[in-house]
């Protein structure tokens, strides 16, 4: 899985900082901190947001940032070789065998597992269930927004985006907004100690790049679905686009965190 800009990922950065639930965000910088030289693999990794979430406990971490984009990992590198124990690895994270797991205290990825497929997430937990490792999944889609002011056809554009959210994002076919649900059921089978907080997006007037950006998104994916009539979609787009400056949205997100019992 790639395809992700370095300015898409700047643009969202400081709404996923805000989003991301301060409970389990502490819980995983604890658990981390009972382990001698602590390790942790950041999947789909990009430019290092992860590492950047965890503030200055970053550096008393070692970092395994995984990714298949050579150009992200590159300005990772960039913006903290010098200051962290950092090592890249241009790696298909389908490749499970290739992945740095062997020393790794926690695993943590974000806005990742909503493109995951299921059997991508059940050989990832069998292989962590096997070595006792954490996971600190956080931002996976849940299948939820609400946007102000209304438009009639927001219920309908939101149900063909989230089937769009369940295509082959790289994966195999994707779980969408099921993925927490489906992550947590697995880790309780394997005896983890689970925990679920939500992670919305609340975005408002300061955020209009990043809602101009994601209202295209949303359009083009409702639009690949071909369940929307041409002219109702772009009619809904422009007024959707007309509302940025004075209107605000939420999306959903969860937030998982699952620890060795």
């Amino acid at each position: 899985m790639s395809g992700f800009s370095v300015a898409w990922l700047d643009l969202r950065e400081s709404a996923d900082h805000a989003a991301r639930d301060p409970e389990l965000l502490r819980q995983s910088l604890e658990w981390l901190a009972q382990k001698r030289n602590p390790t942790v693999v950041d999947l789909g990794s990009g430019t290092g947001s992860t590492l950047r979430a965890f503030g200055g406990e970053a550096t008393n971490l070692q970092w395994h940032l995984v990714d298949l984009d050579p150009t992200l990992l590159a300005e990772a590198t960039r913006r903290h070789g010098a200051t962290h124990q950092l090592a890249t690895h241009i790696t298909d994270l389908t490749q499970l065998d290739r992945l740095p797991l062997a020393d790794a205290a926690l695993v943590t990825a974000s806005a990742l597992f909503d493109l995951a497929s299921r059997e991508f997430c059940d050989a990832l937990v069998a292989r962590l269930r096997l070595s006792g490792t954490g996971l600190y999944a956080a931002l996976n889609y849940d299948g939820t927004t609400d946007w102000s002011p209304r438009h009639p056809l927001d219920g309908q554009v939101l149900q063909s985006f989230n089937r769009d959210q369940l295509r082959d994002k790289g994966f195999g076919p994707a779980l969408g907004p099921g993925a927490t649900d489906y992550l947590a059921s697995l880790f309780k089978k394997a005896g983890f100690r689970v925990s679920i907080k939500p992670s919305p997006w609340r975005l408002e007037v300061g955020n209009g790049l990043l809602v101009k950006e994601l209202l295209r998104g949303i359009a083009a994916a409702a639009a690949a679905e071909q369940t929307l009539d041409k002219r109702a979609l772009e009619a809904w787009l422009s007024f959707r686009l007309g509302n940025v400056a004075e209107g605000s949205c939420t999306i959903g997100h969860l937030d998982l965190l699952a620890l060795p019992g």
